[in-house]
């Protein structure tokens, strides 16, 4: 028997990394299943939503979940309400603080599980398996893999006995490990039974950064390097030269600036005083010309009172005249 290995987990830690990115050395049961729990929660809220694979990453009651999709619309709703709903679902499966990220699939016909399950879903609807395989063989490659292998087992076209069939196009270093290689498997319930899809696409290589060769540096003469060190020096102290020039400068604009500040505010305090001065003889002028209105006022008053009382005087006098001028009268008499 021909012994198999997984694909991916073949090249773990080499050109492929987990799907589950957490470390426990207590309950690690549980965090299994609440990890199981988010994946069946997402892809049954989602079920036509063409989710890819689902990455969990763990921190102290905190749970980051993103998922690769290649209709990213589905997913979000209109303004993101989709969204909203799914965390508060996974808050309240987990009690956790949940942070969901939606991740594009640009190119769907390079992710061997969208193309497993898109060949699963002709295979349902009762299209053959050989176009199925055939047209989705044909996508992967135009979209720019190096190479395909489909394979559909169960009763095929319908026949009593299971059997498996095969297709591929180019390359697909199995046994490469930098090798680039996608695979995924998915299930179509048919209703003579379940058949299996399994894909392998290649991508390419993966090489490692070239290494840079260690600099070699040139020969140096020890009188070179004094001309060097000198020029340097020089160079050090022509800076600092120029450093300090510019601080002087700097000191005497700071000077002048001063100076005219102080200047302004000298000509601002003698401003004011010069309108102190201003309102100072203004209130004098007004104060004199009050002092003029109410002596003037009095010597009317005075005037006026001198009259009245000449008048009543020389009306008694005429009073007293005519008194006179009767009793003389009547003593004639």
């Amino acid at each position: 028997m021909g012994q198999k290995v997984h694909p991916i987990g073949f090249r773990l830690g080499v050109t492929k990394d987990w799907q589950a990115k957490w470390y426990a050395d207590k309950h690690y049961t549980e965090l299994v299943q609440e990890d199981l729990s988010i994946r069946q929660a997402i892809e049954s809220k989602y079920a036509g939503g063409d989710i890819s694979r689902i990455e969990i990453e763990r921190s102290a009651n905190h749970v980051t979940v993103t998922v690769h999709t290649a209709r990213p619309g589905i997913i979000i709703g209109r303004g993101g309400q989709r969204v909203d709903e799914v965390r508060l679902l996974l808050e309240e499966l987990t009690k956790k603080r949940i942070r969901l990220n939606i991740q594009e699939i640009r190119q769907p016909e390079l992710d061997a599980f969208l193309v497993a399950r898109n060949i699963a879903q002709q295979l349902e609807r009762r299209i053959s398996y050989r176009r199925a395989m055939k047209q989705a063989i044909s996508r992967t490659i135009e979209s720019g893999a190096q190479g395909i292998k489909v394979t559909c087992s169960g009763r095929l076209t319908g026949s009593e006995y299971s059997r498996r069939e095969t297709m591929h196009r180019g390359r697909v270093p199995l046994h490469t490990l930098r090798a680039d290689i996608d695979y995924a498997i998915a299930e179509a319930h048919t209703a003579l039974g379940c058949t299996g899809v399994k894909v392998w696409i290649y991508k390419g290589d993966i090489l490692p950064k070239p290494k840079l060769p260690p600099k070699v540096l040139p020969e140096v003469k020890a009188e070179e390097v004094e001309e060097a060190v000198v020029a340097t020096a020089e160079v050090e102290v022509a800076e600092e030269a120029v450093v300090a020039t510019a601080e002087v400068e700097v000191a005497e604009e700071a000077v002048v600036a001063t100076a005219e500040v102080e200047v302004a505010e000298e000509a601002v305090v003698a401003t004011a005083e010069v309108e102190v001065e201003k309102e100072a003889v203004a209130a004098a002028e007004a104060k004199e010309a009050e002092e003029a209105v109410v002596a003037a006022t009095e010597a009317e008053e005075t005037e006026e009172k001198a009259i009245a009382a000449a008048e009543a005087k020389e009306a008694e006098e005429a009073v007293v005249a005519a008194t006179e001028a009767e009793e003389t009268e009547e003593g004639s008499q």
